[in-house]
């Protein structure tokens, strides 16, 4: 439970972090909040030459909405997205979903940029990102560039984030007014992570037919996905009750499921189906 030695470095600006990576030549590695990195550290499952601390960097924090989205800085904590009066008017799932992360200590220290660069396939916030069409801003050696969330996590703790690079913040879309958003979840009974958490935005026009349908799902595999199949039996549809219950028979169809000590692949795919369907009555009949 004791990390193996490494040297550690506090640096003011994005420049500097680069700067700092780019001497460690590979060896360096961000911390911010540290809840995800220290654990890793602690069982020496990642051995780092240099730890870069980036907690200090003013411009890397806060919440703000730039025409039809809300830009999150990567140093903004869950605590603080989670009451947050921009993040509550336009996008107040991801103030649901950032209030089921952890405890209260993980809250007040553990960042959106840090988790989200993490990766944790059980982790909570890649199903509000993945319904609000998150876009990754990452700043490098090359300058800035941005990538969507689906293509920027591709497997459990594995994304495309360049080397000597800063995740820099997070954006969301804000989806239209007329919508209602849930996060549900079912946690593990020891860690608190998600066996599956299932995240919906959604909304009806005219004659209760379905015109806006966003759904994602995490914790059951190795990544977070959209549940397209179950969108697309819905969108353009006459809501009724059978109709969801149709619709979230499918929830498990994009998904590979994992299987542990736990739970079998098969409880998995039926906690899909079920908790689909929860989701999307609570969205549909009690918002």
């Amino acid at each position: 439970m004791i990390p193996s030695k490494f040297d550690y470095v506090r640096v003011n600006s994005i420049d500097e972090a680069i700067q700092q990576l780019k001497q460690f030549n590979g060896e360096g590695m961000l911390i911010a909040g540290g809840h995800s990195l220290v654990p890793l550290l602690k069982f020496r499952l990642s051995e780092p030459g240099a730890l870069i601390d980036i907690s200090r960097i003013s411009e890397l924090k806060g919440v703000r909405k730039e025409g039809d989205r809300i830009v999150i800085g990567a140093l903004t904590t869950h605590f603080q997205i989670a009451n947050d009066p921009i993040v509550k008017e336009y996008i107040p799932v991801l103030s649901e979903t950032v209030r089921q992360i952890g405890d209260l200590q993980v809250r007040n220290r553990g960042t959106i940029g840090g988790n989200i660069a993490h990766a944790d396939p059980a982790a909570d916030l890649p199903a509000a990102a993945f319904v609000l069409d998150a876009e990754i801003a990452i700043h490098g050696e090359d300058g800035p560039e941005t990538m969507n969330i689906d293509s920027f996590i591709v497997g459990p703790l594995i994304t495309m984030l360049p080397e000597n690079s800063v995740l820099t913040s997070i954006s969301f879309a804000i989806p239209p007014a007329h919508t209602n958003a849930e996060y549900l979840k079912f946690s593990h009974p020891a860690s608190g992570y998600p066996v599956i958490g299932v995240a919906v935005v959604a909304g009806v026009g005219e004659n209760d037919v379905i015109d806006y349908i966003r759904i994602a799902i995490t914790g059951v595999g190795n990544v977070a996905y959209r549940a397209t199949s179950v969108e697309e039996k819905l969108l353009g549809q006459t809501l009724s009750q059978t109709l969801l219950k149709e619709a979230a028979q499918l929830a498990a169809e994009e998904g590979d499921m994992a299987s542990d000590l736990f739970t079998s692949e098969d409880y998995r795919r039926n906690l899909c189906k079920v908790y689909t369907e929860r989701a999307l009555k609570s969205v549909f009949y009690s918002n």
